[in-house]
This record gives structure tokens, C-alpha cells and sequence, in this order.
């Protein structure tokens, strides 16, 4: 149960209304919807995220669910492994996120973008060599896009967990 009540939407200004109604309701932006402004700046840098850049959708999914695992964050967890399989993210490799390092069902870029997210999470920051080698094979764009998925995913699970963010069914939210 969260630990706070969610906002009472139907206090809400219609800007606000609008994007809940565009993104089903689901309670994390419910609980999110009592900062109205920070609300709507947050749901901009998410949408760019996931629909404005160049990173392929598939690198972005994993490394966001791969966050979701390292924060603990079960209902960030549930919500991209379904966006994910959503953008090609097959079963298989949702299953092999948590161990990722002995799965044989990711390419290369795909572990050089899941040992970047580790070390983002696990060291503060990545090591040289972890960093030249994702830096090898993407854009300098894909590479910042990369980098700001994982930390806006680090923001959204700690927000999660801080308020208990009750899980829904994951039809009703992605």
C-alpha cells in the first residue's frame, strides 16, 4: 500500500487530467499528480526517451528493465519487461536480464549496453574500458540517449519504492 494517498484526480487541473488519461492513470503518475508541474516536465523527458531518440528501442528496454532489477523496483520491473516485448525484447532475454552475463541470447551491443548499466548503478560511474567499448558501437546521441534512460530509470525506481507505488495489473498501465 502506498504510503501516502495518491492525488485526488478530480481536484486535478485539466493539463494534468489530460496526461493521466494519456497514460491510463496508472498510480505512479497518480502519486505523481500532486506535483502538477514536475508531473508534466517528468512525462516530456520519459516520452522523449522512449519515443524521440535514436537509441535502438530494444538496447533501451533492456538497460531500463536491467535498472529496474538493480533498484529492486518490482513495478518498473513488470512495466518494461511488457514495453520491451512490446519492441522486439524477446522472452528469452526478459528472463535473462536478472544474469544476464551468462545468457548467450544478447549480441553485442546489447551486453556492452548491460555492463554500462551495471556499472552506472553498481559503481557510480562506468570504467574506461566499459565505456569505450559501448562507445565503439553507438552514436555519440545513442550514447548520451543511453545514459540519461538509465538514470531517468534509476529517478523512476527510487521514486517508486520511496512511495510504495502499489502494483496494477500491467494491461491497465502499459
Amino acid at each position: 500500500m502506498a504510503r501516502i494517498d495518491y492525488c485526488d484526480t478530480s481536484k486535478s487541473n485539466e493539463r494534468t487530467k489530460e496526461i493521466l488519461g494519456k497514460n491510463r492513470n496508472a498510480n505512479i503518475f497518480r502519486m505523481m499528480a500532486h506535483s502538477p508541474s514536475y508531473f508534466e516536465q517528468y512525462c516530456r523527458l520519459g516520452g522523449a526517451i522512449r519515443h524521440r531518440g535514436e537509441l535502438d528501442p530494444i538496447v533501451r528496454e533492456i538497460a531500463i528493465t536491467r535498472t529496474g532489477i538493480l533498484c529492486e523496483a518490482p513495478y518498473e520491473i513488470v512495466a518494461h519487461k511488457r514495453i520491451g516485448k512490446n519492441v522486439g525484447v524477446t522472452d528469452e532475454q526478459n528472463e535473462a536480464l536478472e544474469n544476464w552475463e551468462t545468457a548467450t541470447c544478447f549480441d553485442e551491443v546489447q551486453r556492452a549496453a548491460l555492463a554500462f548499466t551495471d556499472e552506472i548503478i553498481r559503481l557510480r560511474r562506468p570504467s574506461d574500458e566499459t565505456f569505450k567499448a559501448i562507445a565503439a558501437k553507438l552514436t555519440p546521441a545513442a550514447l548520451v540517449e543511453l545514459q540519461l534512460s538509465v538514470g531517468f530509470y534509476i529517478m523512476t525506481s527510487k521514486f517508486l519504492e520511496t512511495f510504495d507505488i502499489d502494483l496494477q495489473p500491467v494491461e491497465q498501465v502499459v
